[in-house]
């Protein structure tokens, strides 16, 4: 199953989920990306600290949403509590993609202990996606 990881910037909370399904997932079949709806705001040094600081490797390289990626996916994922969803609707719709809301908040400022919380947060969510993915075989 092809997973695209969706928050708004592609910055951390999408970064954090990806970096932490990779870190888990033991399956070739799964593989994961990660995107954002306006990818610019550069991934900060507090960002990477935090995931090092838990055993993952959040990658600074950012991407957008092409169609190409979109098609990839066989399941998106929406990270982030500031997203609407109905912007992917038609997604879901022509496409038949499967849609899921996590709604994760955001960490204002560079606080690392607050990011790790929130990355302790998306583990737990991960773990229970890769659990549920392998046990549909």
């Amino acid at each position: 199953m092809n997973i695209l990881f969706v928050c708004k910037w592609n910055r951390f909370r999408s970064k954090a989920t990806e970096a932490t399904f990779k870190h888990f997932n033991r399956n070739p079949e799964n593989q994961a990306q990660s995107a954002g709806l306006f990818p610019g705001v550069p991934v900060s040094d507090d960002i990477v600290k935090a995931g090092e600081l838990l055993g993952l490797r959040i990658d600074r390289t950012q991407q957008g949403m092409p169609h190409s990626l979109l098609m990839w996916a066989g399941k998106i994922i929406i990270v982030a509590d500031d997203i609407p969803p109905e912007i992917f609707k038609e997604i879901k719709e022509n496409d038949k993609k499967d849609i899921i809301i996590w709604k994760i908040k955001d960490v204002v400022g560079t606080d690392i202990d607050s990011r790790k919380k929130v990355i302790g947060d998306i583990s737990q969510k991960v773990k229970k996606l890769i659990l549920n993915l392998n046990n549909k075989k």
